[in-house]
């Protein structure tokens, strides 16, 4: 979970009244809406100084809610040990992800020093999804809570890792903004290179993804939420006057990420 001062700048920006439910609940509300998720935490101990939900602990979420749930790690790229905890949490986890957040883990995604992470994420086959654009974390906090948005420019930041590491499935979560062009333009650049859309209610994206996800995106965008900040049932509710062809939405809504995330069924 965030930071304490960090969660509740989240919870103000979204508005967000209620506690968030314990994993039974969620893992039932789920069901109910009949939508499958991916669970994932954000380790940013080194810079914060908090300890995160660790690792085994989204892989026991995933055993014990296999057909609700699968689940990336986090690790913190500033600890000797990442690629180690990435292999671990991948091969004997089963976890199929990786999430690292640039603003809140205070590094540059094409920082050399980085490199094995993603040269381990390649090897593995698995995808790293990185937080992209505004971060509703700090809103509100002096000085943003001390984070700061450059990190999660898509260019150059994010554009370098895809061309250095071609054979990398690459996931920039949300819309980008407010470099929301420089995100489709590496999107539609690279094939390996791909976008999620959680995180902002549809009536508000950006204009310019909405059309690009209809037409030359419409295999590069897969749906996402931000659960407990923006629940799913929410996003589709108001996603149902996007402007785009059933096609279109039956790829963002599913087949996109199925294909990304290699799963069966």
């Amino acid at each position: 979970m965030p930071e304490p001062k960090i969660d509740e700048s989240l919870r103000r920006h979204f508005r967000l009244e209620e506690e968030p439910p314990d994993v039974e609940r969620m893992a039932k509300r789920y069901r109910d809406w009949d939508i499958f998720g991916v669970v994932f935490s954000i380790d940013y101990e080194t810079t914060s100084g908090e300890k995160p939900d660790s690792n085994d602990y989204v892989a026991s979420i995933v055993k014990k809610y296999p057909e609700q749930f699968t689940g990336f790690a986090s690790v913190d790229p500033w600890r000797e040990n990442a690629v180690a905890e990435i292999e671990r949490s991948v091969k004997t986890l089963g976890l199929r992800g990786l999430k690292l957040h640039p603003v809140q883990q205070v590094f540059y995604p094409n920082d050399e020093r980085f490199y094995p992470i993603y040269e381990t994420c390649s090897s593995l086959g698995v995808p790293v999804l990185f937080h992209s654009g505004f971060a509703a974390s700090g809103v509100g906090m002096p000085g943003g809570g001390g984070l700061k948005l450059k990190h999660s420019a898509p260019i150059p930041y994010m554009d370098d890792v895809a061309a250095d590491f071609p054979n990398l499935t690459i996931i920039m979560a949300h819309a980008g903004w407010p470099w929301t062009e420089e995100q489709i333009a590496v999107a539609l650049h690279k094939p390996n290179a791909h976008i999620d859309l959680s995180g902002w209610s549809p009536k508000y994206l950006p204009e310019s993804l909405v059309k690009e996800t209809g037409s030359r995106l419409q295999d590069k965008v897969v749906f996402g939420s931000d659960y407990p900040y923006m629940p799913p049932d929410r996003w589709l509710r108001d996603g149902a006057s996007l402007p785009w062809k059933a096609s279109v939405r039956e790829k963002v809504l599913f087949t996109n990420a199925k294909r990304i995330l290699g799963m069966q069924g």
